[in-house]
């Protein structure tokens, strides 16, 4: 059974602070080379639904593929959010979360993409890049 929960968070300078829900405290952990370089590691997040922004004047988008976006803070340069186009929810980073004591890393994707440098220690579901693609999305040509 889920468990919804409501989320709340801000960017590192407070000009995007967001209200969001989640089925699950789950995070997911992406190693793709554009995450990686977005945020110079795996991309921490936390599926959203229902998301409302404040200060969303703040918020720039980049449409990183075909069938996403990412936005950020325009003052800060914080990572906010993945965005899927076929879908409603958000993956928002999950350090912007006020509360983050409920949260457990559950998925890790594109493990194959991972570096050698770093290793996370927490037994999860993974995927492979090819399993990522085959499940939400064509490859990148």
């Amino acid at each position: 059974m889920s468990k919804q929960m409501k989320l709340t968070g801000r960017c590192l300078c407070g000009a995007v602070k967001f209200v969001g829900t989640a089925n699950e405290p789950k995070v997911a952990a992406c190693h793709c080379d554009m995450c990686r370089r977005w945020s110079s590691g795996p991309y921490f997040e936390v599926s959203c639904e229902d998301v409302v922004f404040d200060g969303e004047d703040s918020i720039a988008k980049f449409r990183s593929s075909d069938w996403a976006e990412r936005g950020f803070c325009k003052k800060c340069g914080s990572n906010l959010f993945y965005h899927l186009f076929e879908s409603s929810e958000l993956q928002m980073a999950a350090g912007l979360l006020d509360d983050q004591s409920e949260l457990h890393l559950s998925l890790q994707v594109f493990v194959d993409r991972k570096p050698p440098f770093y290793t996370l220690a927490n037994a999860t579901k993974t995927m492979t890049a090819a399993e990522v693609y085959a499940a939400y999305a064509q490859p990148p040509e």
